[in-house]
């Protein structure tokens, strides 16, 4: 009796279409009908031998290449910054240079929009906030938030100033200075080649 079971249990492992419960259930009846207890018994065994196997595959998670930051920070190595910007916004935005005055696009700039930006997009200044300092940069009183940017120490050049990054992907747009206009006092010096203006 067993060995005229044996050929219709390995049929039924091998049916890929079948799920393993499914082919459980079925080969038990055909057992059952057989009155074979010791068949049923080794069956069982089988069934959930590999029902339990299946599960620790399903459990075994593959990691992933790719990570989502939490801080929604922007990182890219020099060479992938070299390819998305020109050599001046390159120098001046990931190389903390400045552009000579009056020569950037935007410092004679009186559109209404947003100045977001260069490298990631962030919004940075807003026109409402912009006004004419007579240094030849773009100047504002304000940020549009100020938790879009962030304000470093600067000893270079033999003197002591507050620099100006972008929040989002540490971009150089400048300097801020406390001799702006009211209602803070204070001047945000950007560079234009740091900067892209979205018209409004």
């Amino acid at each position: 009796m067993a060995n005229q079971l044996r050929l219709p249990l390995k049929k039924y492992f091998q049916m890929k279409s079948v799920s393993v419960l499914s082919t459980f259930v079925n080969y038990l009846k055909a057992v059952i009908m057989k009155k074979n207890i010791s068949i049923l018994v080794a069956v069982a065994m089988i069934c959930f031998t590999a029902c339990a196997q299946s599960n620790q595959k399903q459990n075994q998670k593959t990691p992933t290449m790719e990570t989502k930051s939490t801080t929604g920070k922007v990182v890219k190595t020099d060479e992938e910054w070299k390819k998305e910007l020109t050599p001046e916004q390159y120098e001046v935005a990931r190389k903390h240079g400045t552009e000579r005055a009056f020569t950037g696009i935007y410092w004679d700039n009186h559109q209404k929009g947003m100045y977001n930006c260069v490298c990631c997009g962030e919004p940075l200044f807003s026109s409402d906030t912009k006004f004419e300092s007579g240094t030849g940069w773009p100047s504002f009183y304000a940020p549009v938030d100020k938790n879009n940017v962030d304000e470093i120490k600067d000893s270079t050049l033999g003197m002591v100033r507050t620099e100006v990054v972008c929040h989002r992907c540490g971009a150089h747009l400048g300097h801020v200075f406390d001799d702006g206009p009211q209602p803070t006092g204070l001047r945000y010096c950007m560079n234009s080649a740091s900067l892209k203006f979205e018209k409004q």
